[in-house]
């Protein structure tokens, strides 16, 4: 057995020295050291010896391993450097070469404007209003009943709103003003809150008008709230979004919610008021319609008109930004082209 260990000593030695690579080093080692192994078969005989010759053969099957792993760690360490150097060589750089440009992601201009028409009306003391009182997917009760539509208004017609298959009165929301409604219901006054958010409407798609666009619904409802301070609002709203004093007109208008009832226009930043395709020459861009609103809905949500009173406002997402940016096409939102993008 003595010289069965020096024989497997040496012809171990010998193939750890002629090692090419790391990958033979490690199958040396588990031909030889591993449970397995030729060694370890070895040392299952001992048992089989004389009392007097286990200890001798015992400490020599320990030096046998001692040996070979102590050369096998030489090895791996040699290896491991020649590997190292082979690696650096092939893939070395000119670390003076200038790097490779990664452009920075951009927020979207649509939500660049949403958070700054937030912002300002943050400053006039308006919040937000809470997520859950906006579903996106409404009820025909919140989108135009409590609003004040009449059974018959156009604007429940399958023409004009997306009805969904799962029930004949639920809707993708054609206006924000549904989180006006659900507020005043779990909630008494008084209210200053704005609400961002998409909204559907079953729109022919052209330069101006999209079948997907955003608003922002606010209103107030206090004690001796009046159409003063709904224009006042509004005009500081202007002034603080464009920069500057941009020329702005309000016109009667109707809503079934709001009596009375204004559209506000600002001349329009592409054509300076002379008329172009985006304002359909017209020279003024609506951007929002308000109003004081009606006290039928005040009931709605058990307010008392008597008592309270308020205004209420939406406003078109794009229009803003195709004003503030002087933007002619409203698709170019939606298109996901980053020449345009990347502008913002």
């Amino acid at each position: 057995m003595k010289a069965k260990l020096e024989q497997l000593k040496n012809q171990a030695l010998e193939e750890i020295n002629n090692a090419a690579d790391l990958k033979e080093l490690q199958e040396i080692r588990i031909k030889y050291l591993s449970r397995k192994g030729e060694l370890n078969t070895i040392r299952r005989g001992v048992k089989d010896l004389s009392p007097e010759e286990r200890p001798i053969i015992g400490e020599i099957a320990n030096k046998t391993a001692e040996e070979i792993e102590n050369s096998l760690e030489q090895k791996h360490e040699i290896l491991y450097k020649q590997n190292l150097s082979e690696k650096l060589e092939s893939e070395k750089i000119d670390v003076t070469l200038p790097g490779d440009f990664i452009p920075y992601g951009k927020q979207h201009p649509l939500t660049l404007t949403i958070n700054e028409i937030v912002s300002i009306f943050h400053m006039m003391g308006f919040s937000l209003i809470k997520e859950e009182n906006s579903p996106e997917v409404e009820t025909e009760y919140y989108n135009f009943d409590a609003l004040n539509f009449p059974p018959d208004h156009p604007a429940k017609d399958m023409q004009d709103t997306f009805y969904t298959i799962n029930a004949s009165n639920l809707l993708l929301r054609s206006q924000t003003s549904n989180s006006q409604i659900r507020t005043m219901e779990k909630s008494a006054p008084p209210f200053r809150v704005i609400s961002p958010g998409r909204v559907y409407r079953s729109e022919a798609v052209s330069s101006r008008k999209n079948n997907l666009f955003h608003q922002v619904e606010g209103f107030m409802v206090d004690e001796h709230v009046t159409f003063g301070d709904l224009k006042g609002v509004l005009n500081k709203f202007t002034e603080e979004f464009f920069g500057q004093v941009r020329p702005t007109r309000f016109r009667t208008s109707f809503f079934p919610f709001t009596e009375p009832s204004v559209e506000i226009d600002v001349q329009c930043i592409i054509c300076a008021g002379k008329g172009c395709r985006t304002c359909s020459q017209s020279g003024w861009l609506e951007i929002l319609g308000a109003g004081m609103i009606d006290p039928n809905v005040l009931r709605n949500v058990n307010i008392d008109p008597d008592k309270y009173s308020g205004f209420a406002f939406g406003m078109g997402v794009e229009r803003l930004a195709m004003l503030k940016y002087a933007i002619n096409d409203i698709r170019l939102f939606f298109n996901n082209d980053v020449r345009f993008l990347e502008q913002f």
